[in-house]
């Protein structure tokens, strides 16, 4: 089955996302010296990595298949990185990337130090999504760019380091888009719905599959009109604008995750500008 789908995605004119190898970047790593027919099975970090036939300009010659490597927000760029495809090593390097600080006031309370009852309902929900986020599945059609869920400015951007109430917490790890409430949202690509939930920080939730370890995420909703399992079509309706969840106003906060690893959405959008 995989050779099938090899020669089918060969037969695609895939736009890959843009290369950025620093922290929340990715990195296009040619698989050199690897020939196979069959789609090579790479790793990074414990995860499984996206492969695609190499057809990039900028990669012709070079190898068959490129793998595309989400790069974690903590990963340190003064340590060499390592992955690893059909037993070979592949070591690449990445640099240093400072992020803005943003300082964000959370009226309620509970969002910002959430009691025992509500840190357990917090770690439940968190192990729902990393499911969601560590699925791999091998659709037909690969997936490698998106077009924007949302119409409307862009009102915090990946990787900010955040401080809720003074408090440092987690960066940013999406993109915001501000959009007036009941506005609709749409999906970013085809994909098949992985997670629903209305979860204690991000509120109303959908996450959506697009096969090969890269998913898309859509928080804050106000309504959603899509079920677990449901198989939808690029720029479908997922649901609504929101503020549900920790939020200081509506808006979505779009994030893209690809081996299991959070990067900026904006690598894979060609129309930067909503």
């Amino acid at each position: 089955m995989l050779i099938v789908a090899s020669l089918f995605f060969s037969a695609q004119a895939l736009a890959l996302p843009e290369e950025s190898r620093t922290p929340g970047g990715v990195a296009l790593i040619p698989l050199q010296g690897i020939d196979a027919d069959r789609l090579p099975n790479a790793w990074y970090k414990s995860h499984r990595v996206m492969v695609v036939p190499t057809e990039d300009t900028r990669f012709a010659g070079t190898a068959k298949w490129l793998a595309v490597v989400g790069i974690p927000l903590k990963a340190d760029s003064g340590e060499p990185q390592l992955m690893v495809a059909n037993g070979k090593e592949f070591p690449f390097q990445i640099e240093g990337k400072e992020y803005k600080a943003q300082y964000l006031t959370v009226k309620n309370k509970k969002h910002v130090d959430p009691d025992p009852e509500q840190v357990a309902r917090w770690r439940k929900e968190s192990v729902e999504m990393a499911s969601a986020f560590k699925n791999w599945q091998e659709p037909n059609k690969m997936v490698t760019n998106f077009i924007l869920p949302a119409d409307g400015p862009f009102s915090s951007p990946f990787g900010l380091k955040r401080f809720f109430n003074k408090k440092p917490r987690n960066p940013h790890s999406g993109l915001d888009i501000a959009a007036p409430l009941g506005a609709p949202i749409i999906a970013a690509a085809d994909g098949v719905v992985s997670a629903v939930g209305d979860y204690f920080f991000n509120g109303k939730t959908v996450i959506l599959d697009h096969g090969h370890g890269l998913t898309t995420m859509y928080c804050h909703m106000s309504d959603i009109d899509v079920k677990l399992g449901d198989q939808l079509k690029q720029g479908e309706l997922l649901g609504k604008i929101g503020k549900t969840g920790r939020v200081t106003g509506p808006h979505l906060h779009w994030g893209v995750s690809l081996n299991n690893t959070r990067v900026d959405p904006l690598l894979f959008i060609e129309e930067k500008k909503p």
